[in-house]
């Protein structure tokens, strides 16, 4: 895959000033952003960086929808990297509804007010259950000079993913964001069928 750096500038946030960077993906014109902290290459002997691989999720980042956990673990990932003071979070466009779509995403909804879980949603739309591809993620850390990461995930594709494309997670850290009436069966869904890693605890 071939990417291009177009831009890194500095973005205060409530949380620190991070470094934003933003690529290009030179086949299909996708934009992604990566938010950094510190010196992320890094001296012989530090620390992996911490790392958040996230999904855009526009109904849970922009307007507060409880029916995901995604905007928590954003905000949880930026607290953490700051607290810190190094590591990244890469900023996938183009994951909404882990790969489908925003409006595919609504449709499944949908399905999920009519009783099916999130997997049977997908399934009776004719949806894959997650279409997100990594590559991308790993061409931005190695532009950003990374090849080792602690991974801040519950998701084992994810690490599998990374991996195959030549990032080496060294440690992954749960990322767990307490469940509400609206989640909790997503949330259960994504330990039970998905095998999510640490969700199971929540529930405890």
């Amino acid at each position: 895959m071939k990417i291009e750096r177009i831009v890194s500038t500095r973005l205060p946030t409530p949380y620190g000033e991070f470094a934003i960077h933003g690529f290009r993906e030179g086949d299909s014109g996708q934009e992604h952003v990566v938010l950094s902290l510190g010196d992320l290459a890094g001296q012989p002997g530090d620390e992996p960086p911490l790392v958040r691989v996230h999904s855009e999720c526009m109904t849970g980042e922009v307007f507060g929808s409880l029916r995901c956990d995604c905007r928590p673990q954003l905000e949880s990932a930026m607290k953490r990297i700051a607290a810190q003071g190094r590591g990244a979070i890469v900023y996938m466009r183009g994951h909404e509804g882990r790969g489908i779509g925003l409006v595919q995403k609504l449709r499944a909804y949908a399905e999920q007010d009519a009783g099916a879980d999130t997997i049977q949603a997908n399934a009776q739309l004719g949806l894959p259950i997650d279409a997100r591809r990594y590559d991308a993620a790993a061409c931005m850390l190695r532009a950003l000079g990374v090849n080792r990461i602690r991974l801040l995930t519950n998701n084992p594709l994810k690490m599998a993913a990374l991996a195959e494309f030549g990032i080496e997670v060294v440690q992954r850290e749960a990322s767990l964001t307490a469940p509400g009436p609206d989640n909790e069966r997503y949330l259960r869904t994504k330990a039970d069928q998905m095998g999510h890693h640490d969700l199971g605890h929540l529930f405890e």
